[in-house]
């Protein structure tokens, strides 16, 4: 069985320096024009939302930062508003159509969320990302594109240091696999984040001529969202 590898960076536009990490270059138009899969990272729990819907702020009119709490609170009405919001400056932005939707701190793995994210993928055509067999499985029932397996976390530690990517390139089973990356430099725009340090780690660890020189020397195709 063939091997693909989809390496997804999330967080594009979060900071300077993550742009910078993910693109080697902070700007919109080389992302807009450069060949890679670009899909939207769904936000409910950073920042403000496009649309202003009430359920899904706190007294500040920002995000609620925990996701279940942000889900738990969401009415779907708001919800549907603001992912139709960003798909509208998705669009807006990149003058292109997403090649999948994923979401930040995984808020698509609750409800009402869920839903409102696949109905979105279904009537854009484009597919989705699944963190596990459970939504694996809500995707394939809803006849979207996925990835058959899925790697990859975000804390404390560095997760995709050089020698974990090689490993895991090794034993890369057969299918289509994505590998949830946070890769970046990190700036002071990104001091907040408990995942800052760990982005440069990640640069290494994904970002260089031996993991590419590995997936190649084992055969593996390196792919984006858009092929599937």
């Amino acid at each position: 069985m063939t091997r693909r590898l989809i390496v997804n960076a999330d967080d594009f536009g979060l900071t300077p320096g993550v742009s910078a990490g993910i693109l080697s270059a902070d700007q919109l138009a080389a992302l807009r024009d450069s060949a890679l899969g670009v899909g939207i990272h769904v936000n409910f729990t950073l920042g403000r939302p496009l649309s202003g819907g009430r359920s899904l702020v706190d007294g500040d009119g920002r995000f609620v930062r925990d996701a279940n709490v942000a889900a738990a609170r969401a009415e779907v009405r708001d919800v549907e508003r603001e992912v139709n919001a960003q798909v509208e400056k998705f669009a807006f932005l990149m003058r292109r159509a997403p090649t999948h939707l994923d979401t930040h701190h995984h808020v698509g793995l609750l409800a009402p969320v869920t839903e409102v994210v696949l109905d979105a993928a279904r009537r854009l055509g484009v597919a989705v990302r699944s963190q596990n067999a459970t939504a694996r499985a809500r995707a394939l029932t809803a006849g979207l594109r996925t990835p058959d397996h899925f790697f990859g976390e975000s804390g404390p530690g560095a997760y995709w240091s050089l020698a974990r990517t090689l490993a895991q390139l090794r034993a890369l089973p057969g299918g289509v696999s994505e590998f949830m990356a946070h890769p970046g430099w990190c700036d002071d725009a990104l001091s907040y984040s408990r995942y800052g340090r760990q982005r440069e780690t990640e640069m290494i660890g994904l970002g260089t001529a031996a993991a590419r020189a590995a997936a190649a020397s084992l055969g593996i195709t390196l792919s984006h969202f858009g092929e599937l």
